[in-house]
């Protein structure tokens, strides 16, 4: 499932407000940064991930490894960061940074 730059749009707008919740280095993705990839996305769907790489290719080709081993689409790469989201159709609402940020816009 392709996301439609009208989702993109309101994606990147959520997560210009959130802080990144995984760090992946030169080292790759560890097992460890990998099950705390996947418990992020089960539980928030949308995601900021700090690439603490210094070379944009290796960056690049990091955030390709990220959404091939995840499953995950790319929303968005600003600098150093990548915005990551993944449909969860059991997600919890209360952890869900869509489904928080949807209430939060329904209610002014």
């Amino acid at each position: 499932m392709s996301l439609t730059s009208a989702q993109k749009k309101a994606f990147r707008s959520i997560g210009h407000h959130l802080q990144p919740i995984v760090t992946v280095s030169e080292n790759g993705l560890s097992e460890g940064a990998q099950q705390e990839l996947d418990r992020a996305l089960r539980d928030h769907e949308l995601i900021k991930v700090k690439l603490a790489i210094a070379d944009r290719e290796e960056r690049q080709a990091m955030v390709e490894e990220l959404v091939e081993a995840s499953g995950a689409e790319l929303v968005q790469t600003l600098g150093k960061v990548a915005l990551l989201y993944r449909h969860n159709p059991k997600v919890n609402p209360k952890l869900s940074n869509i489904q928080r940020a949807e209430e939060h816009h329904g209610r002014h």
